[in-house]
């Protein structure tokens, strides 16, 4: 499977690698204030910072992509005119609102965007989202940086 097609997945706890839960469990006490830093919270269930991070966005509890309707995504784009504005009319045709916008200037002929937007009206499921704008001639890379209010 290539970066442009990532895919989602619903899989039961009792199936997840020790790491993945950990990882869970270490990204609520960071969440909920119960811990100051990712050293503190690692330590507390016993895993390694680098299990943590290969882990952190790419696991996360059902209940909180259900419940919450924000979702932050991180561009890497060519500097070319218009690129913004045709991020801009997928995310309007996608049904999504969008909360805030953030633009670098671009360095080197590339320049980073970060959306937030609101998927309460979303008209196509994520990956078929994030599929549209790999797909994209001008991304270089889309991610999710996180979602929740």
């Amino acid at each position: 499977m290539n970066g442009i097609d990532k895919k989602f997945f619903l899989v039961r706890e009792d199936v997840l690698p020790e790491a993945m839960k950990k990882t869970l469990d270490a990204k609520e006490m960071l969440e909920r204030g119960k811990v100051e830093s990712v050293w503190e919270a690692v330590q507390r269930v016993d895993l390694s910072r680098s299990a943590f991070y290969k882990y952190r966005d790419t696991v996360f509890p059902f209940h909180t992509i259900v419940k919450e309707k924000l979702i932050t995504l991180f561009f890497y784009l060519e500097d070319r005119s218009g690129t913004l504005s045709e991020l801009l009319r997928v995310v309007a045709l996608s049904g999504c609102n969008i909360m805030t916008i953030h633009q670098t200037i671009p360095l080197q002929g590339r320049a980073n965007v970060t959306l937030s937007l609101n998927t309460a009206g979303m008209t196509m499921d994520i990956d078929e989202l994030l599929t549209t704008f790999r797909k994209m001639e001008f991304v270089e890379k889309v991610e999710i940086l996180g979602n929740g209010a």
